[in-house]
């Protein structure tokens, strides 16, 4: 490792190590990230040469422009996805949608909301993302739950269910889409022998965090009125929640006929939202006109939380540079010398891993250096490849920045890095453990295959 990408690896560590004590020095995750990084692209480009054989001569700035701008367009198709789903889901919020939906997860008792909420998170994953159900379902509990430190556990489980959730279908994680699409799994390989596996890696999570929740829900007059007020009739509040989830449960449908990317298929459903409620508020009263500006789409846009889209923008910019710096996979190729034919724990250290860094220059970085075998753990819906979906999708709930579901949540709920790192991540932990524990045993004694 040269003095060079040292000082880069040093700068992400102590930007991450900044972000971790958030609660204690104050200073915005976000401004962190943005600095980290601003500051790993400026040492990069001391001397891009090392990395990039194109950067010699006068011609490096504009190599090294494209090449940032290269990761910036990948960052931002994710940042527009959250922008995309955020507007939506705040958007059917607003104008009632989700009422329907609240009145039939709604319970008296803390432990019976927790099961509904963990399962309905874990169910929906698997069709939408990770990232769009959390949005989902942190708005439905802030409906339901008024103690904020009763919905902090109820949210942190919606990133567990929300993982373990998409880690089993090709649809419901990035790193299952990249696998799925590179022709390494099939959807009926990992979902007939992920689901269970992923299953557990929830159950366990939601059975210990249930311990912690004793009594009954209290649900306040303020809270019921705030839930029902709606300028909007009550067909008109469920044409916007099917346009809406539906138009989210379209987006892999539209991808995979287009294969255009996702946040283009995100943005038409928030176009044709958009128009839908616009038409609905055009016929109303004029002296109703005040108070209905405050849920339309133009007023939801303004109250986006751009910390957050920030934070994502600063942390995957500065994974980017440690991806071309080829630090990544220089630690995958570490780990599978060190770790040589135990394939449980190679992917097990990379889920991990994925908790600390993003998942995907991970999976992509595994991609380019293991082939494709005819036979054994290496093979299409081999043990490899499909304990890397499980791995890389569940073990990102470690940490509360791990995943993207983590960050919506964190930036929705205002969880601190150093709460969730107490009180959640030993619980992810014993869920995650125990879900590769079941693949090995599903795997060895019931989806045998000959060598």
């Amino acid at each position: 490792m040269t003095s060079l990408t040292l000082a880069i690896v040093i700068v992400f560590c102590l930007g991450y190590f900044c972000i971790a004590i958030e609660s204690v020095t104050k200073v915005n995750k976000a401004a962190i990230a943005l600095l980290m990084f601003v500051a790993c692209w400026t040492l990069f480009m001391i001397d891009p040469a090392q990395y990039l054989a194109a950067a010699i001569g006068e011609g490096k700035a504009l190599i090294v422009s494209e090449e940032i701008e290269r990761h910036l367009g990948a960052t931002s198709t994710t940042l527009f996805f959250l922008m995309g789903a955020m507007t939506i889901v705040e958007l059917v919020d607003q104008n009632g949608g989700f009422n329907f939906v609240r009145d039939t997860l709604q319970t008296k008792s803390k432990r019976a909301l927790l099961w509904r909420i963990a399962f309905m998170t874990f169910i929906l994953s698997a069709i939408l993302d990770n990232l769009t159900t959390s949005i989902v379902m942190i708005m439905i509990l802030r409906k339901l739950v008024n103690d904020k430190k009763d919905r902090m556990i109820y949210a942190a489980l919606v990133i567990i269910a929300a993982n373990s959730g998409g880690a089993f279908s090709p649809i419901g994680d990035v790193t299952t889409i990249m696998l799925w699409n590179k022709g390494v799994i099939t959807a009926a390989g990992v979902i007939s022998e992920i689901f269970i596996p992923s299953l557990v890696s929830m159950v366990i999570p939601a059975y210990i965090l249930s311990l912690s929740l004793k009594g009954e829900l209290a649900f306040t007059k303020e809270q019921a009125q705030s839930v029902q007020a709606s300028d909007l009739t009550s067909a008109q509040r469920k044409t916007i929640f099917f346009l809406g989830v539906g138009g989210l449960i379209f987006v892999p449908i539209f991808k995979s006929i287009t294969h255009l990317p996702p946040f283009i298929g995100i943005l038409l459903v928030l176009g044709v939202l958009w128009t839908v409620t616009e038409i609905f508020y055009a016929n109303l009263k004029q002296k109703e006109e005040k108070g209905a500006m405050q849920k339309r789409v133009t007023n939801m846009l303004s109250r986006i939380d751009m910390s957050t889209i920030l934070f994502f923008l600063g942390i995957l910019m500065a994974v980017a540079c440690l991806e071309t710096i080829g630090v990544l996979t220089a630690l995958g190729k570490g780990l599978d010398v060190t770790f040589e034919g135990n394939h449980y724990l190679v992917t097990g250290i990379i889920g991990v891993l994925s908790s600390i860094v993003d998942n995907v220059p991970l999976v992509a970085g595994c991609m380019g250096m293991y082939p494709v075998q005819a036979v054994g753990d290496m093979a299409v819906d081999g043990v490899f490849w499909q304990l890397l979906a499980y791995c890389a999708g569940v073990g990102g709930s470690m940490l509360i920045i791990g995943s993207a579901a983590g960050v919506v949540v964190m930036g929705l709920e205002k969880i601190t890095f150093g709460w969730y790192m107490k009180k959640i991540t030993w619980v992810a932990f014993v869920g995650y453990i125990a879900g590769i524990f079941c693949y090995w045993v599903l795997r060895s004694f019931i989806f045998t295959t000959p060598l």
